[in-house]
């Protein structure tokens, strides 16, 4: 055999064999920003007619496509990524079908938004997961809330679905949802040198280039599917995921910021031994957002509780902390969240919170 022969069908073989395994995600879906538009015949005013009348998606029942501004009737819908959205009436779904590496974690990431003072739900489900996300509760006053949405998948095929499970008087309403992307996350581990997985949040959801919102990390999420591996959102209320280019962080690219007071607690259980002493260090501070005032972190670990003050000029500034704690069983669980709630001083309907980031527990000297 010739060896230029051999090079090419080395090189052939390896391109065939990576072609049948998914490849690594981390962007929009198939028109996942909605701007490939519908063909004029297959709108009947803003509802889509039929299964398949946008591109990369299936329709069930009343699915309307939406331009951002004001709408008929009086109501004005903002479209925070792009210009196009969807808006899912009583009972319906947009769905993708989209192939990905079984036992891989996955984060979706999605813009969505109520677009009605009624109580909205978007359910979004990757059998056999699925997850009901509650509207009412408004982030950001400009319809920019975006959220993260975690699973693992079973199959080489998964089927994205977005539902909206309610039935509302007014047919006009219903869940705006204006993008949608996907990340593979790799599960990060402990070390020697640290106890905590994902201890400065570097592994987390895809992030829009045009969004300077953060990614809300929905409330009850467990940690083998969470959209930020290794943590656990156990609160009533969404943990915002920040990163450097649009927010003050103190470590690297990414933290967190509980946004949500009591409500917006995150937490991590870690392998510890009995009676043992630990010594717990994090940062506190602010995201240069707008928030500011007297902050507080409470922190608790086994047994202990402590409380971390930081008052906010909101500058961007932070300080680190260190506490040590006695474990009392072989797993304890790190558990965050903010005693106040904040807004922001430029823009009272959006909700803010101190920044947590680089957590650490290792033994004790």
């Amino acid at each position: 055999m010739r060896p230029g022969f051999s090079l090419l069908l080395a090189l052939v073989l390896l391109f065939n064999g990576s072609a049948s395994a998914a490849p690594y995600l981390d962007g929009f879906l198939n028109n996942g920003n909605f701007e490939e538009q519908p063909k004029p015949s297959d709108l009947s005013k803003t509802v889509l007619k039929g299964k398949n009348p946008l591109p990369g998606w299936e329709i069930n029942g009343l699915v309307e496509y939406i331009s951002a501004g004001p709408q008929p009737g009086g109501m004005y819908f903002a479209v925070a990524h792009g210009v196009h959205a969807v808006r899912l009436g009583n009972e319906a779904s947009i769905s993708q079908t989209i192939s990905v590496k079984p036992g891989s974690l996955y984060a979706l990431t999605f813009g969505a938004s109520r677009t009605c003072a009624q109580d909205e739900t978007l359910r979004v489900s990757v059998p056999p997961l699925s997850g009901d996300l509650p509207l009412q509760t408004l982030y950001s006053s400009n319809g920019g809330d975006t959220y993260a949405f975690g699973f693992i998948a079973k199959t080489n095929v998964v089927k994205v679905t977005f539902h909206n499970p309610g039935v509302q008087e007014d047919p006009a309403c219903g869940p705006l949802i204006d993008a949608v992307a996907i990340k593979e996350l790799f599960p990060p581990r402990p070390t020697r040198y640290n106890l905590v997985k994902n201890a400065g949040f570097e592994e987390g959801p895809h992030r829009f280039l045009n969004s300077s919102n953060g990614v809300l990390l929905p409330p009850r999420q467990q940690d083998l599917a969470s959209p930020l591996p290794g943590w656990i959102i156990e609160s009533l209320k969404a943990v915002k995921f920040i990163d450097s280019k649009h927010f003050n962080v103190p470590f690297g690219l990414a933290a967190v910021e509980l946004v949500a007071g009591r409500e917006s607690a995150i937490a991590q259980i870690t392998r510890t031994v009995p009676n043992k002493v630990y010594t717990l260090t994090f940062s506190v501070g602010d995201a240069k957002n707008g928030c500011h005032g007297s902050m507080m972190v409470e922190a608790f670990a086994a047994k202990d509780t402590f409380k971390v003050p930081f008052e906010s000029q909101g500058m961007g500034k932070f300080k680190t902390v260190s506490f040590k704690f006695k474990a009392v069983s072989a797993r304890t669980r790190i558990t965050f969240y903010s005693s106040y709630y904040h807004t922001r001083v430029d823009d009272f309907g959006s909700l803010c919170g101190p920044v947590l980031d680089e957590v650490k527990v290792f033994p004790a000297a």
